[in-house]
């Protein structure tokens, strides 16, 4: 009787002592897992649907981590926003700006005349708050979409391209839009720098 009580001990010790570390090892897998996700998710999703730790969030540090930031340059705004929508630094690269300023002379089409101190507070501000050296959401995303390209339009990046995939030709081609480069057709708040879907109304 004594030996079977001592045998069923060790079989018990055997158990606990196997199993706790496994279960022990199963939560900081699980804890490492949950981590890992939270932290790609509030990095890389934009609308934020199914994240309530972001509709709760009132800080203005979570409010610029998730959108760009709206643009608050004035001279950049006087000259470049007099002929077409203020595009936020964010949605393009450092050495896209770059390259847009250095070819001021065909503009797509047109030809800009600013003096040198305009262009480099405008190339100044242009750079200094480019997608690459962003932590917005978007603009991460733009950067991952591009890989090494720099491309001199917005509606060249593939990621903005993949978010529009879906509008038909047809509607873009309206008289009330006129192309995939007038954001505020349809991105009611474009101008604060938010483009979520939840504020997007395509005009007829």
């Amino acid at each position: 009787m004594k030996s079977r009580k001592f045998l069923f001990c060790i079989v018990a010790f055997a158990v606990i002592a196997v199993g706790l570390p496994c279960m022990i090892f199963a939560d900081h897998d699980e804890r490492h897992e949950k981590s890992w996700y939270h932290k790609l998710f509030d990095r890389d999703d934009d609308n934020d649907h199914d994240d309530h730790h972001h509709n709760d969030r009132k800080s203005s540090e979570g409010h610029k981590k998730r959108y760009l930031k709206p643009v608050n340059n004035p001279t950049y705004r006087e000259h470049c926003g007099a002929c077409h929508f203020s595009y936020q630094p964010e949605l393009l690269p450092s050495g896209s700006w770059k390259r847009i300023l250095g070819q001021l002379d065909d503009h797509f089409g047109e030809s800009l005349d600013l003096d040198p101190e305009t262009r480099k507070v405008i190339g100044s501000y242009l750079e200094t708050n480019a997608a690459d050296h962003s932590v917005a959401k978007r603009a991460i995303k733009i950067m991952r979409s591009l890989g090494s390209n720099t491309p001199m339009r917005i509606t060249e990046i593939p990621y903005i391209k993949e978010k529009h995939h879906e509008v038909p030709l047809s509607v873009l081609k309206r008289q009330s839009i006129g192309s995939l480069s007038n954001c505020t057709a349809c991105h009611k708040r474009a101008e604060e720098g938010i483009y979520d879907d939840d504020f997007v109304v395509i005009p007829k």
